[in-house]
Formats: C-alpha cells, structure tokens, sequence
C-alpha cells in the first residue's frame, strides 16, 4: 500500500504551517477565537510569543538558549476540538482524491495542534462514521498517530448525512470539517444541519479531480458510475455533452455553496492541482474562514 502520509510530506507540513502563520494574524475565526489556555499542571506545548501575551508564561530557559521567546501551554476542560470527517466512498478512490483528501485532513489536523485544539479524525463508510485517530493533542502526538490515515481504505459508498447525524459530538465546543466530492445520490443536508444545531462552527471542503472540473473525454465512450459498476453511460461525448455537464456540475456546487451559506456554514471548492497554499493562503483567506 502506497503511503499518502510520510516523513517528507510530514516536514512539507511543518514548513507550510509556519508559512501560513507568518501571513495570518490566527487560524480559523469563530469560537477559535476566544480560546483560553488553563494553568493545570498539565504542560501541553510550546508556541512564540506574540505583543500582547502574558510575559509571565514566557519560559526564560527556552530563552537563554534560542534567543527567542516562547510561551508555556497548558490543556484546561475549555480546549477546542476540531472533528474532521473524511468520505471514504469509492468514488474518492479516483483520479487521486483519496490522497488529496488525506493530505488535507493531516494538514488541518497539524494546523489545530499547533492552536492546541484537540483533534478526531473520522472516516465514513456506508452509514457509520469511525474515528481513525482520537483526541491528538500537540505536535509529538500528532507526528506519532497520523500516518494511520493511511490505512483508508475508499470503497463502496457512504451516507454522510445518517453517519454523522448517528454520532456524538460536543456542543458549541469548536469546528467540524467534512472532506468529501459529495457526488452521490446521498443527502449531506442534514449532517450539516445536525452540526449546526450543535453550534458548532462547519468547514465543507468539496474535493474535486482536475478531471472532473475540466474533463478532456471526447467521442464515444463508456463511463461507468464510479459507487455502482452496474450502472453505466455509453454515447458519443460531443461538445454539446460537455457543456451540459459543466452546467450539472455547477448546478451541484452551487447547491452545497448556497445551503452553507444558508446555514451560516463555511464551504470551498478544492482542485486536486491546487497547492496548500492555493487553498490555505488563497481561498480559505479570501472567504475569511481562515483569518
């Protein structure tokens, strides 16, 4: 099994992460905002000062050596925690989203450690939804569980909505993500809905192929549904069948755009060519989801 989540993509992560911190005043906005660290006994991580914070949790030791001021953080029962949810249909197995989709989720995983949230990695199949890591807090914590993303794998097809809906989550206490192409017949209404009802704050990410933004089929062909190899399309692909599916797939975008921002959700349409940065320092800047 190929490995999606390695050392190198690991240390790609860490340069990108301080990248994005070197360009935004914080990560994301809502209840991330007003996140308080406890003084528990309990030491959970470092981050670098910044004007304005509590000069007395500075760790003058780390000082003396580095010459860079550090803040100590402690966990308290406040900490956010970020609930990423990764569709795990077969229809994600194509044209590499599966591996895009992994990558996202360790990256957003990694970006809330380092904002010491406490991070769940879920994956959905069929109607259940299975935590794949639980509760990582810090940055060591993170290194050591995340290459289990790897172990995925993207088959049959999922009910998000049912899945989500059956679980449990905290109530009001930080951000649910939800990774998916959300092509299926399925509905993801009510899991956003559900999630909202929760206050907590939503982040759908739609995971589309290059492929399936710009498709380059032409003449005649047999495309089979990717969830359902029974069910299948056989035509000549002219350019009149092109232009009507780009008006269906903006249809379907425009779909999951609108009922976000009906819900006071947020919602960003990826690429498998974008880069991080595209989509982190780009898109989820400009829709102030990242601030």
């Amino acid at each position: 099994m190929k490995k999606v989540i390695d050392e190198q993509f690991l240390q790609q992560i860490e340069r990108f992460s301080l990248s994005v911190k070197d360009n935004v005043a914080g990560l994301f906005g809502g209840n991330h905002k007003s996140k308080k660290y406890g003084s528990s006994c309990e030491f959970a991580d470092y981050r670098e000062y910044i004007e304005g914070d509590d000069v007395t949790k500075i760790d003058w030791n780390l000082y003396g050596k580095f010459e860079k001021m550090y803040l100590k953080l402690y966990l308290d029962e406040r900490q956010m925690k970020t609930r990423i949810y990764i569709d795990g249909s077969k229809s994600m197995s194509y044209y590499g989203k599966d591996e895009f989709a992994l990558k996202l989720a360790s990256t957003l995983a990694y970006l809330s450690v380092s904002e010491m949230d406490k991070v769940t990695i879920y994956y959905i199949r069929g109607n259940n939804c299975e935590p794949i890591i639980e509760n990582l807090v810090g940055k060591d914590a993170f290194m050591t569980n995340i290459g289990r993303l790897n172990d995925i794998e993207f088959e049959g097809d999922t009910q998000i909505s049912e899945a989500i809906v059956r679980s449990i989550v905290g109530y009001g206490d930080g951000r649910s993500i939800l990774i998916s192409d959300f092509l299926t017949d399925t509905d993801f209404r009510d899991a956003i809905d559900y999630l909202r009802g929760k206050r907590r704050d939503v982040l759908a990410i739609q995971v589309l192929a290059d492929e399936e933004i710009h498709p380059q089929i032409r003449g005649k062909t047999i495309i089979h549904d990717s969830e359902d190899d029974g069910r299948f399309y056989k035509d000549n692909i002219t350019r009149d069948a092109i232009k009507a599916y780009k008006k269906a797939l903006e249809f379907a975008t425009g779909r999951i755009s609108d009922f976000c921002l009906s819900r006071d959700a947020d919602y960003v349409l990826v690429s498998t060519k974008d880069s991080l940065k595209e989509i982190f320092l780009d898109k989820m800047v400009q829709r102030g989801i990242i601030k």
